[in-house]
């Protein structure tokens, strides 16, 4: 289907868990296919990782990373296989960016999975287990938070923002004690609801500076070809990404906000009406719906959810 209107999403770290690909593993062929490859190029138990776990090596920023990425790489190539189509744009929530990357075939599975790999080491060896966290925010715009990080920063314990998700859902990132500090002003400035995310590094925020300089070293021995479907970058959603601007991007990414609203804005700017989201567990399909209601939904995750989507997206009311 060319020229769709179709915009494909990835999530990020917080979107896995224990049981994740049973089915699609079991039951699609495409997906089983390309996780044995990926699982044969990463040298890991991918799959005891997924169905055994246990969660609290899987929570593990290395771990983690690899998972969901992974995931959607399989899931991806299953859902292009079952749909016709060549989609508007592409976009990833953090390290879902990656995925994005991959799907515009900007870069192969092995070059993908050896750059997380390494993303992922350089963020685990950036903070020591038990300083950092993150916390997410409901109720508060970005601006309000954005204060209150200021307000809560202190020498040496720092927290920034990490996430604009929504209008009124926006993620910190940061030193424990800092974050614990935003956490109780959150609250008192009216805040809805705090939630402490089950991610082993903060992501995102100033702590990663040294993770950002060294991983750059890798970016640079990475060839990335043309971007089949535009890509918006966390970091910069007003530009896409091209050959000549990716490593940079990624770079500033490991430290800068994830913009996700204005990303789901620049889809919709673009004539995006339909939105696929593709990954574990079903996380920016909600943050859409706060954003831009008038965006049509469907989700990749499973065997029912990718055939009920790729029945859906057959139709001509889709085209």
């Amino acid at each position: 289907m060319e020229g769709s209107n179709v915009g494909l999403v990835f999530p990020g770290q917080g979107s896995q868990f224990v049981g994740m690909g049973e089915d699609l593993y079991r039951e699609n062929e495409i997906f089983k296919k390309v996780f044995h490859r990926a699982q044969d190029i990463l040298e890991m138990d991918m799959l005891g990782l997924w169905t055994r776990g246990p969660r609290e090596t899987l929570d593990q920023t290395l771990y983690t990373q690899l998972a969901v990425l992974v995931f959607e790489l399989a899931a991806s190539e299953a859902f292009r296989k079952e749909v016709s189509l060549r989609p508007r744009v592409a976009a990833g929530h953090s390290l879902g960016e990656y995925s994005a990357i991959y799907a515009s075939g900007a870069l192969d599975m092995e070059a993908v999975l050896n750059l997380v790999r390494v993303r992922a080491q350089r963020h685990e060896d950036a903070v020591p287990a038990g300083t950092g966290a993150m916390l997410a925010i409901l109720g508060l715009d970005g601006r309000s938070v954005e204060k209150l990080c200021l307000a809560a920063s202190r020498e040496g314990e720092e927290v920034d923002v990490a996430n604009l998700n929504a209008p009124i859902q926006v993620v910190v990132s940061g030193h424990v004690r800092a974050v614990e500090r935003l956490a109780r002003a959150a609250e008192k400035a009216g805040a809805k609801k705090t939630v402490t995310l089950p991610i082993s590094v903060p992501c995102h925020c100033r702590l990663l500076m040294t993770a950002s300089e060294l991983f750059e070293e890798s970016l640079k021995r990475v060839s990335f070809k043309s971007f089949q479907i535009p890509v918006i970058p966390n970091c910069d959603p007003a530009v896409f990404y091209t050959p000549e601007n990716a490593a940079g991007l990624l770079k500033r990414q490991i430290t800068s906000p994830v913009r996700w609203q204005e990303t789901i804005e620049r889809m919709g700017a673009m004539g995006v009406d339909t939105i696929v989201e593709i990954g574990p567990r079903k996380v920016l399909s909600g943050l859409i719906k706060n954003i831009d209601r008038s965006i049509r939904l469907f989700y990749v995750g499973d065997v029912l959810s990718l055939r009920n989507t790729a029945e859906a997206l057959s139709l001509p009311s889709s085209q």
